[in-house]
Order: structure tokens, then sequence, then C-alpha cells
């Protein structure tokens, strides 16, 4: 690659920057050159794998380290979740899941390095991206570009988590395991939507970080004009193709986000991709790129807790991950990237010393090939067949069969020790026991949610509210109530309802008419439903619920939810005088709490198929060490919390093209429970029957 030449004002500003970062050196803990990064004044060449600290639980963190370890992994990649920890402003929590400081030491403790994504702005399939929704009322604020408010408030959160690494000794020019920092994340898929605000604010970004003196690199994925000395790295399943490679011949190839399988959301297919591919396209990345850093993303996923996942997305978070929710391995993916690893990293000397050629084998197979200058014994050749056939070769006058569409590593030249299409390792499958069967209608207990009308109704407005600027995400729930007089009552109306997203239960009269929802591709919907009204005042109550918040694109503080447009006979009520209800009245209680429960009186369950109803029952943990799962698959859509825990949102009933649940099991945390009298609360928005509801454990069996 040639180098860019830059002039003027621009390149000040990268001399400052570069000077910068060699001020915060010190010892050379930590720097890079056109092949690695140095550590300690050695190349690496590293395998890196994400894990999210409140995606589990500390309790958790020790094994799913321990076997990302075992997997072959040198480092334990995550991000920094701003809206975790500042939900409201100048108000910070690093408590329990949110513990970022207990994680960092603990992967320390095994002998791992770190690299610490703080964004703020991370993605993620994370509500609102990660920014918190405080951030949406401050005066003239654009998000994420070069706007003095946002500025203001990013530096300030960013500066606060590296004063809080380095006060703990945790960077590693302190001694400490973090060897990478991340600023901002994907910038460069919207950076043109911003137009003159987009290039100021990734220099001011960069300058920014670099400025708060880590003693480590920083580095921007899938930002192409990342400034020096920043690096700019790879997103995607194919960085081996995709990726342009890094803006100056001084930096190296990284792979900040090799996806394991994708986002699953409610009411589509899990998405799967095999271990043959991801090894398939690491090990183009690496001969094809000179990649020396690649990280598996997720390598657990885990479990979105309470209300944290972007809009429709489930509970469980890349679930086909190395390490599946629950932290167990998965089959064969685990092992064959472990033997990917191994593999790769017996020949790093040569790969990260050697000199790269390239040349056909075929019409469309090839080989690359790293020899050592110094050595004859230093050669390294990946043997590449493109084709969806096998292939035979001729390679140094050997001939090699190449599975189709696959690489064969051969660390001295000559001998095979790995092929990405030939999976060794066995099989397993995870499988979930019934321990317990919350069938007994003497325990379950009930409470009907209020359905409000417009003269109970606090929030006054003469227009159809945005739901994000009204609810500012303290509840997925918000009312919309409307009353008006009707005379005749002998001909049916049609009442039409336009929202922005993403769910919608209607009400006349407190009898619920219709219900319709969105769904991740396609958010915006609209109900129509026939409606009888009375001779006099009729109550329109439209219960609005959001399943996440929007976390990514361009202008995010303007993107809205809720109710657009409302009409009863043809005849538009948007602009009339609407009142409002932000969250469930008994949300507010927090009857999903031991103490909130005694702040409402609980019926006995009977024959109650209510929608907007909340369920009770308490139950003893299962025996043994085993990850806990609740079946929901009786259930429709709703919350659920056990010991005043959020467990996450379920929506069994949105089903996928096949005709079942996208997810009917929710991880119930080991360390959340007790022996015996766990309270278990569900808000059921729909008509779930809870005597269906069973607690497994969840086990791997060898197929």
């Amino acid at each position: 690659m040639v180098m860019k030449v830059v002039k003027g004002w621009w390149c000040s500003i990268a001399i400052l920057l570069t000077v910068a970062f060699g001020t915060v050196q010190g010892g050379n803990n930590v720097t890079y050159d056109g092949r690695s990064l140095i550590i300690d004044g050695q190349h690496k060449f590293l395998f890196s794998g994400s894990i999210h600290y409140p995606r589990s639980t500390p309790e958790m963190w020790p094994s799913l380290i321990a076997k990302a370890k075992e997997g072959g992994l040198d480092v334990i990649q995550t991000l920094v979740f701003w809206n975790l920890h500042e939900p409201q402003q100048n108000q910070f929590d690093f408590s329990g899941r949110r513990d970022l400081v207990r994680f960092v030491k603990e992967i320390q403790a095994q002998g791992l390095y770190v690299t610490l994504r703080i964004g703020p702005f991370i993605e993620g399939e994370w509500t609102y991206g990660g920014l918190p929704l405080w951030l949406h009322d401050i005066p003239g604020i654009v998000f994420r570009s070069d706007n003095e408010p946002f500025k203001l408030h990013m530096q300030n959160f960013t500066t606060k988590i590296v004063n809080m690494m380095k006060s703990a000794n945790l960077y590693a020019s302190q001694g400490g395991p973090i060897i990478l920092s991340q600023i901002e994340n994907e910038y460069g898929r919207i950076e043109r939507a911003y137009r003159e605000k987009g290039p100021p604010y990734v220099r001011w970004a960069a300058q920014m970080a670099v400025g708060l003196q880590t003693g480590v690199p920083w580095i921007m994925c899938q930002q192409d004009d990342a400034p020096d000395p920043v690096i700019n790295t790879c997103n995607g399943r194919k960085c081996g193709i995709t990726f342009k490679g890094p803006n100056s011949p001084n930096k190296p190839s990284l792979w900040t986000e090799n996806w394991t399988s994708f986002i699953q959301a409610f009411g589509e297919e899990p998405p799967l991709r095999s271990a043959e591919d991801i090894a398939y396209n690491v090990t183009l990345f690496v001969a094809k790129k000179n990649g020396s850093y690649i990280n598996y993303y997720m390598y657990h996923g885990g479990t979105n807790f309470d209300r944290t996942t972007s809009a429709f997305v489930t509970t469980a978070y890349y679930d086909e991950a190395p390490l599946d929710e629950y932290g167990l391995v998965r089959q064969p993916k685990w092992g064959h990237l472990k033997e990917l690893n191994v593999a790769i990293k017996s020949c790093s000397e040569t790969l990260l010393y050697g000199t790269q050629t390239t040349f056909n084998l075929g019409t469309s197979q090839q080989a690359y090939v790293f020899k050592m200058k110094s050595t004859t014994t230093g050669c390294v050749a990946f043997l590449e067949n493109i084709e969806y056939s096998e292939a035979p070769i001729q390679f140094q006058n050997v001939t090699y069969q190449l599975p189709p569409r696959s690489f064969s590593i051969l660390p001295d030249c000559k001998n095979v020790t790995f092929n990405t299409a030939k999976v060794g390792t066995q099989n397993n499958i995870r499988a979930m026991k019934s321990q317990l069967q919350l069938n007994s209608t003497e325990k379950w207990k009930v409470y009907e949610e209020a359905i409000p009308n417009y003269d109970n109704t606090s929030i006054k407005a003469n227009t159809l509210l945005d739901q994000i600027s009204t609810a500012k995400d303290t509840s997925d729930y918000l009312w919309y109530t409307y009353s008006f007089l009707a005379n005749s009552t002998s001909a049916q109306s049609v009442l039409s309802v336009y929202s922005r997203g993403h769910v919608l239960h209607a009400f006349i009269n407190g009898v619920l008419v219709g219900s319709a929802h969105g769904s991740r591709k396609n958010q915006i919907f609209t109900m129509e439903s026939k409606i009888n009204l009375i001779n006099g005042t009729n109550n329109v109550s439209l219960l609005s619920a959001t399943v996440g918040m929007p976390d990514s694109g361009a202008y995010q503080e303007h993107k809205v939810a809720g109710l657009s447009k409302v009409t009863i006979d043809g005849r538009d009520l948007t602009n009339h005088s609407w009142g409002y209800q932000v969250g469930l009245l008994e949300e507010k209680l927090q009857i999903y709490t031991a103490i909130g429960s005694n702040k409402v009186q609980w019926k006995s369950l009977g024959n109650s198929t209510k929608s907007l109803t909340w369920y009770q029952v308490t139950f003893d943990a299962p025996t043994g060490n085993d990850p806990v799962a609740m079946n929901l698959g009786s259930m429709g859509k709703g919350v659920a919390w056990v010991n005043g825990q959020g467990i996450g949102r379920y929506w069994v009933s949105f089903q996928t093209p096949k005709g079942t649940p996208s997810q009917q099991w929710y991880h119930i945390p080991r360390s959340l429970l007790k022996p015996t009298g766990n309270l278990l609360v569900l808000f059921e928005e729909e008509t779930g029957n809870p005597l269906g509801i069973t607690l497994d454990i969840v086990y791997s069996s060898w197929s």
C-alpha cells in the first residue's frame, strides 16, 4: 500500500497525534508496526474472543475465561456499556454485572490480554447503541458528529473509564492486561450522512483518545480514514476479502469482529454459521491480508438481561458462538477453532517475520507462502481451493487433495496439519431436562393491570407524542388515551392505528379490540379493527410497547417510536387532545420484587387468561450446578423477573416462518437463585398459560 500524502493543517494534527502516542509509550510495552502488535519488544500473533461482562454474571466469568483460554485464545475483548454505567447523568453504577474492573482483573489473573472497546457508542445489539437516553434531552445535541454538546459528554465518559483503568493499573503500560483500546465503532458506515461534520469528528475522537495517554494503541473499526496513530480495523464475516487493509504501511491488519453467527431477532430463524466457514475466512485473512489479530465476535454471547437488547433482538445473544448462552462448549465450533488457532500459532514466527508470496496452483487454487530470509527451514504454506468441489494440486512436486472451499495449512511447507473443511471434533447437542413443573393452580397468583382512561392520565398533549422522548426508556410501555362522545350504536366503526414501532394493544371501553406488531426488518405497521361504540362517552386506550431501542444509524437522536396517526371511521384524531401514562402502574410499584409484591392484592389463578396480567409464584432451585433455564413455551409476550432481577423480554408467540418460537428457554443464572423460596413474576401482555412453565437444567450430550 502506498502511504497517503497529507498536507497543510491536517499534517500538523497527524504529527501532534503521533507525538502524543509516542510520549505515552514509556518502556514500549505495546507498540505496533506494519506486521503486528509488539508487546514488550516481541511481535505477537493474537487470537481473541468477545465476552461481554454484563451479558453474564461475575460468578460465570472465571469459567468463561478459562474455556476461552483453553480454546486457544490470547485476548478477551469487551465493549463498555455507557448507558449501563451512567443511566442517569452523573449517577454511575459499576456493581455486580457492571463491575468492569473486576472483569478485567479476572482476565489478567488467568494470564490473558484485554481489548477494551470503550466506544462509547458501541451498537452491539444493545439498547440505544450503548448511549444513555438522557443524552437525547441535551439542548442542541447531535450524536456522533462534530457537535460540542455530544463531544463534551463523550469525552467525559471516555476519560472516566480510562482513569478507572489507570487507577487499577490495568493498562499494559502499567503492567496490566489491556493492550488495545477502541474509540467509536463502525462510524465509517454513516460518516457520509454527517457531511462536513463527519471527518472533523473522526479526527477529534482520535485526538481526544490518544491524548488520554493510556500507553497502548487505539483502534477504530470500519474506519478507513482513522487518523494516525489510530489503527483502522475490519468487522464482518469475510475480512480476508472485504478489508481494504491498513491505511498506512506502518499499521497491522487487525480483525475486531469475526462474526461467529449473527443477530437473533424475534420472528426470525437462528442465524447459523459453520465452523468450517469461520476457519476458512480466518485463514484467508492471515494468508492474504497478513492478518495478525483475529477476534471471534462473539466467543460467548450470553444473555441480554432486563431490557438491554436493541429493537426486536432476543434475550439469548449469539447463542451459536463457541460458548453458548449458558457458557457450555458448543461443538464442533469450539474444538475446530481451537485446532485452527493452534495450527496457525505453531508457525506464527514465520508468519510474523517471513516474506509472503502468492502464486496460482490451478484455475481456482492458490498458494500463499511465507518464508524466512535468514533460514532454510522457516516456510509456511496455505493452500486454498476456492471451488465447491475437491481439487488435486501440485505444490513443491507433491500432490495434495484439497477439499471443497478450504485451506490446508502446512507449517513446514510439506505436511498438512489442519484443513479448514475437515472437522475432527465430535458434535454435541444441548439438551434441556425438566426439573420442576410450575403447574399448581394453588401456588400461582394473578393481578390484572389497570387500563387507564383519558381522565386519569397526568400527561396531556394536543398531538401524538413520540414514545422515546416521552417514556425515555424508563419502561417499554406508553399508554395513549382519548375520550369522545358517540351518538349512535347501530353500526360498527373502524379503528385504524399507524405505529412506528413496535407493538400495539388497543382497548375500547376497557375491552381488547386488536393487537399488532412490527418486526426487526419492518418496524412500522398498521392495525385496523372493527369496534363497537356505546352511546355516550367512549374511551380509547392504546398501549404501545417497544422491544428495545434503536442501536445504530445516523442521527440516532431523531429516531422515534410509538403511534403516528389514529383514525376512527376515517376521522383523523392525531392532533386532538391525548392523555398519556408512562409505564404500567404495577411496574412503578415494582411488584416484581419481594417488597413491591406486598403492595397489591393478588388473587388466586382460577381460569384467568386475560391480557395485561401479572403472574407470581415461588419455587425452589433445581439441585446441582448445571445451568438453569425457564421454559416459557406456554406463554405469549411479556417480561420476566426472578427475585427482582430482570431475566429479559420473552415473545414466544412471535414465531418463525417454520412455526416455532424464536426463543423458548430463558436463562436464570445460578447466582440469582436461593435454595428455596425464589420469587418468579411475569407480566403477560397476551393470554399465556403459566401452568405450562417448567424449570429445566441445561446440559450437553454427544450426538
